[in-house]
């Protein structure tokens, strides 16, 4: 009989370094290793596009290619969804989504850990994002914020109605983000995991599922790529609602 370990093990945190201080725990962690390398993945790969003079290559390299259309894609985002009036919230959002891009692409490789597969990290962001927002809408307009919960020309029968509905809705929305991406990374990984092992046992088992076990590594690979475009929808998915949610807070709508 094989031995498969459970397919959520990926998700555990373990402690490369421990080091606790009292009731705190400021071990290092197989997070905090990989959650350091995109940093610095995304820190080199910036430096990199810029010359000594501190502007970009006028011939572009493949990597600058990339991170223009990037660029492109997070500015659209913004002027389609929010308008000029949120380009000064520009370089905010396009870290967001390069930090969610890179997290779960990294998640990809083998033997590495995606720090979105956990729902602290990913409430974490949306909270964040959520308090920002609401503190930009009580800067722009005050105690008129409180028009998002009831649409003008609504009467008070509607209004009963309507703001419960509202409220709840508005509030829940940092959890919605959170919890959409936590999900399908988590939930894809799981997948993979359980598709790699079942590959694995019917390679040790021998004789005919020796062969028989390339039908689900062929399956494996499409898998793969499935998750590599979830990997990059997500972060366009949490991107366009931060947009959104922005553009509620800006124009009150």
């Amino acid at each position: 009989m094989f031995f498969l370990s459970s397919p959520l093990e990926q998700f555990q945190i373990l402690p490369i370094i421990p080091f606790r201080l009292g009731v705190f725990d400021f071990s290092i962690t197989n997070a905090t290793i990989i959650l350091a390398f995109g940093l610095l993945g995304f820190v080199f790969v910036l430096n990199s596009l810029l010359s000594k003079q501190g502007n970009f290559f006028v011939a572009p390299s493949r990597i600058q290619n990339v991170v223009e259309i990037i660029y492109s894609v997070v500015y659209g985002l913004i002027n389609d969804n929010v308008g000029s009036a949120a380009k000064s919230f520009f370089p905010y959002v396009f870290t967001l989504f390069a930090f969610i891009l890179i997290s779960n692409v990294i998640g990809l490789v083998p033997y590495s850990f995606t720090v979105t597969s956990h729902l602290i990290v990913t409430f974490s962001l949306a909270l964040t994002t959520f308090i920002a927002i609401n503190l930009i809408c009580i800067r722009e307009h005050g105690i008129n914020i409180l028009s998002l919960f009831l649409p003008p020309g609504s009467s008070m029968f509607l209004a009963l109605l309507l703001v419960p509905i509202e409220l709840v809705s508005y509030i829940f929305r940092p959890i919605s983000l959170s919890v959409r991406l936590f999900a399908n990374m988590m939930a894809g990984h799981t997948l993979l995991k359980v598709i790699a092992g079942f590959a694995w046992t019917m390679m040790l088992a021998g004789g005919g599922l020796l062969i028989a076990h390339t039908i689900p590594l062929v399956i494996l690979v499409v898998l793969m790529l499935l998750e590599l475009g979830v990997a990059i929808i997500q972060a366009y998915v949490f991107t366009i609602l931060t947009c959104i949610y922005l553009n509620d807070a800006i124009h009150l709508h």
